[in-house]
C-alpha cells in the first residue's frame, strides 16, 4: 500500500468517526434543533459528489470514507426534514 493511500484511509476514518456522536445523539434524543438544516443539505451534497469523484477515480479511502459518511450524515439530516416538518 501506498502512503498516500495509508494517509488517506486515516484520514478517512478520523472524519468519519467524528459524525458518530452526533448521530447517536440525534439517534438517542431525536433533537436536532442545534444543527442547520441549509448546512446539512449543502454538506450531504458535498459528501455525495466526493463519492461520485471517489467511484470515478477508483480510490477506496474516499469511496468508503463517503459512503460511510453520507449514511451517518443523511440520517441527520432526514431527522432534521423529520423535525422540520412536524413543528412547520
Amino acid at each position: 500500500m501506498v502512503i498516500s493511500e495509508v494517509i488517506g484511509y486515516i484520514a478517512a476514518t478520523l472524519t468519519t468517526i467524528s459524525f458518530i456522536p452526533g448521530a447517536w445523539h440525534i439517534h438517542k434524543t431525536g433533537d436536532t434543533k442545534a444543527i442547520s438544516l441549509k448546512m446539512y443539505i449543502l454538506f450531504v451534497t458535498g459528501v455525495f459528489c466526493w463519492l461520485i469523484y471517489g467511484i470515478i477515480i477508483n480510490k477506496s479511502p474516499i469511496i468508503i470514507a463517503n459512503l460511510i459518511t453520507i449514511i451517518l450524515a443523511g440520517f441527520i439530516l432526514f431527522k432534521k426534514i423529520k423535525e422540520k416538518s412536524i413543528n412547520s
